[in-house]
C-alpha cells in the first residue's frame, strides 16, 4: 500500500526568498520589464522564456526571482520630484502623434 502524499517544501530545498514574479508579454515587452525590473534590484534566478500558443501566440511568459530592498529611498520633500510634476493636458493632447 502506498503511503500518502505529503506535499510541502522538502528540507534538502534552498529557502526561497526575494520577489517572485510571472511576466506575459510580446519579447520587446518583456525585454523592458526585465530592464525595469532589473533597475530596481537583482534578478536571483530567471526561467527560459517559453511561447504561448492559441490566441497568445506572439507572446512569451517568463518567470523571475528578485532581490529588492524593502524601502524606497526617500526624496528630499524640497524638491520639485517630491511633489510631483505638473503637466498642461491641453499642450500634452496638442502635440500627441496618434498611436
Amino acid at each position: 500500500m502506498a503511503r500518502p502524499r505529503h506535499d510541502g517544501p522538502s528540507p534538502r530545498d534552498p529557502q526561497l526568498t526575494g520577489l517572485e514574479v510571472w511576466l506575459s508579454g510580446t519579447p520587446a515587452e518583456l525585454d523592458a520589464a526585465v530592464g525595469i525590473l532589473t533597475a530596481a534590484g537583482h534578478i536571483a534566478w530567471h526561467s527560459a522564456r517559453r511561447p504561448m500558443t492559441g490566441t497568445d501566440a506572439s507572446r512569451h511568459r517568463l518567470y523571475l526571482r528578485l532581490t529588492l530592498a524593502a524601502e524606497r529611498p526617500r526624496l528630499a520633500t524640497g524638491t520639485s520630484a517630491a511633489r510631483g510634476a505638473l503637466i498642461d493636458l491641453d499642450t500634452a493632447r496638442a502635440t500627441r502623434r496618434p498611436a
